[in-house]
């Protein structure tokens, strides 16, 4: 049974959260603010994190940063408004999708679900390969799900990883921010494209010797993205 941590200080959703959730087959853990969130995680770890964003005391996007600097815990980040700036920065903190407030309990089940689904389980498609790929510095162990450069093991976000060998399975080919919502984030039309974006970002600061000028995530504006080098 998924364990969910709902870290939100308005109790009247908090509780609506927890009782629908728990309906749902979920085991809620339900805290007020992002310390004792950050405090209940090193005692008793939860398989996926909604977070609000506007907190008393440490704020959601600082709470987002240090779960995402100790591990890959999914984070499903609820905002008030659909503010470009509240949810670009949010992604860019680590968080690995959003709802907007006030947050329907289907569509929250719903997002939870897919971020589990793709989380915990094998990457998709028929170019999964026995054996490392290599491409210039960067390898990539399908089956192990380990990407390394120079020999480094890479420490990616299940988000950030799944985006990866989606864009490796086929070096060259453009992929459309719709096609890798798709494939990657298990979403449709109701996708958002600054998903892709801002996981784009993060995965190029990790794998790219320049971010600013990349090699291996390569952008056509206008189009989408590729993978490289060619």
């Amino acid at each position: 049974m998924p364990r969910v941590l709902l870290i939100e200080d308005d109790q009247a959703v908090r509780d609506g959260l927890r009782l629908a959730l728990t309906y749902q087959g979920h085991t809620v853990d339900a805290v007020e603010t992002g310390e004792e969130g950050l405090a209940r995680l090193a005692g008793d770890p939860a398989d996926v994190v909604v977070l609000d964003l506007m907190l008393p005391g440490m704020d959601g996007f600082e709470v987002c940063r240090r779960i995402r600097a100790a591990g890959d815990l999914p984070i499903i980040m609820l905002t008030a408004r659909n503010d470009d700036i509240d949810v670009v920065a949010g992604l860019e903190a680590g968080a690995d999708d959003y709802v907007v407030k006030p947050a329907q309990a289907r569509v929250l089940e719903a997002r939870i679900r897919a971020v589990l689904r793709r989380t915990g389980g094998e990457p998709r498609g028929p170019d999964t390969k026995p054996g490392p790929e290599r491409h210039g510095d960067l390898t990539i162990d399908r089956e192990g799900l380990v990407v390394s450069k120079h020999g480094a093991v890479i420490g990616l976000a299940p988000t950030e990883l799944r985006l990866l060998l989606e864009l490796s399975s086929s070096p060259g080919r453009v992929l459309s921010r719709q096609q890798l919502l798709e494939s990657v984030w298990d979403q449709g039309y109701l996708g958002d494209s600054r998903l892709v974006d801002a996981c784009v970002q993060r995965l190029r600061s990790k794998i790219e010797d320049d971010p600013a000028k990349p090699v291996y995530v390569q952008t056509l504006r206008g189009f989408g993205y590729r993978f490289g080098p060619l």
